[in-house]
């Protein structure tokens, strides 16, 4: 079949305008995932990430029915989906209970939005799975304006989101707002999502916010050394992805997930730890 043929002009495909947009976008969405992820591994809070991705896409149709930018209502719906599962859900079992509510809601009303438009429909390959290929300037400025949010935001509240994330009980005991920290974490997840499903959609989006963190806690000791891990864990996979993508016609999106989801299953194999 040619239908996976080898391009052997992959070199100059690599090096074109839209690639290099793609790779920029790469490494930022990689220091994003990378430094949420590890709190959505020691939070115990994978499902509610992944729930965010869903809850999105209803923002998403939403807006291409009134016919604004997509990243907006995905960004409304998400942060107003995480900001409900926090308030609603004060312990780890009432977090599960009202994600899951949130999440079929959301669905619904997701279904609902692109059947009322046929734009809407049409774009619903895109929501789900992503381009990075076709990332603009304009939303490589959007990301590189909200990494270095998060940076800062992290680096004046990294403290007590740590200590609530490994001991809650103990940070509560302390004076740490836990509840604060679970909303602000709630609300740095939605924006993460937010600026990655462009580029891989909101099926897809989970694998990087989760695989990486997962890989890199088998990896190493320390909360910072694990962050940093995951980052170049999640860039290498997104760069081997795209180098692929550009060498065989394999859509980008699944290439990065599978090479992400290697890395995680070598590392489980030869290391024979578990994240914890």
């Amino acid at each position: 079949m040619t239908t996976f043929s080898y391009n052997p002009d992959w070199w100059h495909l690599l090096t074109g305008s839209f690639m290099s947009n793609a790779l920029i976008a790469g490494v930022l969405i990689a220091v994003a995932a990378g430094a949420v992820g590890y709190f959505t591994i020691t939070r115990r809070s994978t499902f509610a990430a992944h729930a965010l991705a869903h809850i999105g896409l209803p923002g998403a149709t939403g807006a291409v029915l009134l016919g604004l930018p997509v990243s907006w209502g995905m960004g409304v719906f998400a942060l107003g989906g995480a900001l409900a599962i926090g308030a609603l859900g004060k312990k780890a079992s009432q977090r599960e209970i009202a994600t899951g509510t949130v999440l079929a809601f959301a669905t619904g009303l997701g279904l609902f939005f692109a059947r009322m438009s046929s734009s809407a429909t049409k774009q619903m390959q895109s929501i789900l799975f992503g381009s990075i290929l076709t990332i603009s300037r304009s939303e490589l400025l959007g990301f590189a304006v909200f990494d270095a949010v998060l940076l800062v935001v992290l680096a004046c509240a990294y403290r007590p989101l740590l200590f609530s994330s490994l001991n809650e009980q103990v940070a509560q005991a302390k004076g740490v707002p836990v509840r604060l920290m679970g909303l602000l974490y709630m609300a740095l997840m939605a924006g993460v999502i937010t600026v990655a499903t462009p580029a891989v959609g909101t099926l897809l989006v989970f694998a990087l916010v989760v695989t990486p963190s997962a890989t890199a806690i088998m990896l190493t000791r320390s909360p910072l050394s694990a962050m940093v891990c995951s980052t170049l864990l999640c860039l290498g996979s997104i760069w081997g992805g795209l180098l692929l993508a550009a060498m065989f016609p394999f859509p980008p999106s699944f290439i990065i997930v599978t090479i992400s989801a290697a890395l995680w299953l070598v590392v489980r194999l030869v290391t024979g730890r578990n994240q914890h």
